[in-house]
């Protein structure tokens, strides 16, 4: 009836294996990753050279540039999932 073990056990895995295994789930949300990671590099880069602009409209600035790097590639990962599983599917494959 019901299988009482689990399918996969995810206290075995090292960190590095539970990346290469959401890397390959979902490439996009490595990439909105990396994206974050240059945007908020980019952003204290910039810091010295805000000029007359207040630390926290500075900071609300590079916040909504960060949510939108990620959401943006979660979003275009999404759209390419959709599009290859429904649009771009092979009927020789059913």
């Amino acid at each position: 009836m019901a299988n009482s073990q689990p399918i996969f056990d995810y206290r075995d895995e090292s960190q590095a294996d539970r990346l290469a295994r959401k890397s390959k789930d979902s490439p996009f949300m490595i990439i909105g990753i990396i994206g974050l990671i240059g945007v908020c590099g980019f952003g204290a880069y910039k810091f010295k050279t805000k000029g007359e602009m207040s630390t926290s409209v500075f900071l609300m600035q590079l916040r909504v540039a960060a949510q939108g790097t990620v959401v943006s590639a979660l979003t275009l990962g999404l759209a390419y999932t959709l599009a290859k599983k429904h649009l771009f599917k092979d009927d020789k494959a059913e």
